[in-house]
């Protein structure tokens, strides 16, 4: 829809077009929709001033039981139809606040991209922020898994999996992918053209504008669909969507999708460049007669990221199997370097088009679990600390990683090895994401805390499936 709809619009437009539920989302502090619905006929004008609401306590990460009542307030211009309701279904996504100060909640991941969007517009230093995701995911045909006391497994199967060219599937066709060979295979080896197709269309026809979509390079079903770059807030706004949609075209069919980083071992792991880009009015400030024909505010953009990366990624990658993923020694952009080609570099300045408009820095770290509110915003922020300081990113890495000798290649940092060690990085840096009050310190402390009690120390508590392969005749 368009970007100037107003509340008005939404009661002509459900009246008009005989809508009979409207449902309200909202995205909680890990970055998954929630939602509540009510019949159509009720929403009125006010409601998108005054909001619904709802019980904060019971969200992940959210408020206490003493602070738990919020106000879930509709936003007009997210409005769009849902592909796959039984009944005539518009969906709204919301923003929270207090329903006693009236102020928006500080946890609320919308609330932190619309600050950091007017932060960028208050410091002068420019108008928009683009963003452009690549998020890439597998479609399995069955996944199973389970962990308690005395056990712990998971399973998962792809009619493209390798592991299956002996499996009797009445009857086996073949053309199953080798692992690390699935880049751009045809069908009938590429199973799944007509179901990203179907997801691509139904993308657009919410009003995504999508570029391209291809298998990856995985076995067992890796998927990529590219949509256009946009500013910050409507691009985390349209991530999200994109997971509903994708989610839902494969339940549809009988498929399953995950947006895991890495779920499975000795193949590709599922990452989500992404592409960003400052502007001025009609300028792109990233676009400049230094390397690689950027700018010195390019550069210093770089730096800035590159010098927070460590922080960044408990973001950027916030999971434990997003280090999983971030492995020395692989195609996984590890090293804390920027270069025109180099894929291994965390930093890549594409170069298909020569065009200023085009110009653009590819950061390589994030994988699509990421809160994109939150992964967005900071990535901004580290940016332009950057840019504020004058903060240089040393020479670019255009040798190839794996010829480096060791000594040489000793002198290139890395990424964080575990999301333990991206959340103690964060602990020490982040007052570069308290400027402009666009992360607040509540924040912060709260995301540490959750990631540490409920995913860090929740997993080395357990046994690995693969310990007992190790260690069971010690």
């Amino acid at each position: 829809m368009s970007k100037s709809v107003q509340p008005k619009d939404i009661i002509i437009q459900i009246q008009k077009e005989k809508i009979e539920v409207v449902d309200l989302r909202f995205t909680d502090f890990l970055g998954i929709w929630q939602h509540f619905s009510i019949p159509a006929q009720n929403l009125s004008e006010d409601d998108f001033k005054d909001g619904f609401g709802i019980d904060g306590s019971s969200m992940r990460g959210w408020a206490q039981i003493h602070e738990s009542d919020m106000l879930a307030s509709p936003v007009a211009d997210t409005a769009f139809l849902d592909p796959y309701s039984q009944v005539k279904t518009l969906n709204i996504i919301c923003t929270i606040s207090d329903p006693i100060t009236g102020e928006r909640y500080t946890r609320d991941p919308r609330n932190v991209a619309e600050k950091a969007e007017n932060y960028l517009k208050t410091i002068g230093l420019g108008d928009t922020a683009y963003f452009g995701p690549e998020a890439e995911f597998f479609i399995f045909e069955d996944i199973r898994y389970d962990q308690n006391e005395h056990e712990g497994y998971y399973h998962i199967d792809s009619v493209e999996g390798e592991w299956n060219t002996g499996k009797s599937e009445g009857p086996n066709l073949g053309y199953k992918i080798r692992h690390k060979e699935g880049y751009f295979p045809v069908p009938p080896t590429d199973k799944h053209q007509d179901l990203r197709n179907e997801m691509m269309l139904t993308l657009q026809d919410v009003g995504i504008d999508v570029e391209c979509q291809h298998h990856e390079v995985a076995s067992g079903g890796q998927a990529e669909i590219d949509f256009k770059f946009g500013k910050l807030l409507n691009t985390a706004d349209d991530l999200v969507k994109y997971k509903y949609i994708v989610r839902n075209t494969a339940n549809k069919h009988g498929k399953t999708v995950t947006f895991m980083p890495k779920p499975m071992w000795n193949d590709n792991g599922s990452g989500m460049h992404v592409h960003l880009s400052i502007w001025k009015g009609d300028k792109n400030l990233f676009a400049g007669d230094k390397y690689a024909g950027m700018s010195d505010i390019a550069l210093y953009a770089i730096g800035g990221i590159l010098k927070h990366a460590p922080s960044l990624l408990a973001f950027t990658n916030p999971t434990t199997n997003s280090y999983k993923r971030l492995v020395p020694g692989y195609e996984a952009p590890v090293n804390l370097a920027y270069s025109s080609r180099n894929r291994s570099a965390a930093v890549r300045i594409p170069m298909y088009h020569s065009s200023e408009k085009a110009k653009r820095i590819e950061f390589r770290c994030p994988d699509p679990s990421c809160n994109p509110y939150f992964g967005f915003s900071a990535l901004l922020m580290a940016a332009i600390d950057g840019i504020n300081n004058k903060i240089l990113p040393g020479e670019p890495l255009d040798k190839d990683i794996y010829d480096l000798p060791p000594e040489e290649l000793a002198n290139v940092p890395q990424t964080p090895g575990s999301l333990r060690e991206a959340l103690d990085a964060l602990e020490k840096d982040h007052d570069y994401l308290l400027k402009g009050d666009v992360f607040t310190e509540d924040v912060i402390e709260e995301w540490i805390s959750y990631k540490m009690k409920h995913e860090v120390e929740a997993l080395e508590l357990r046994p690995h499936p693969y310990e007992f392969s190790m260690y069971y005749d010690i």
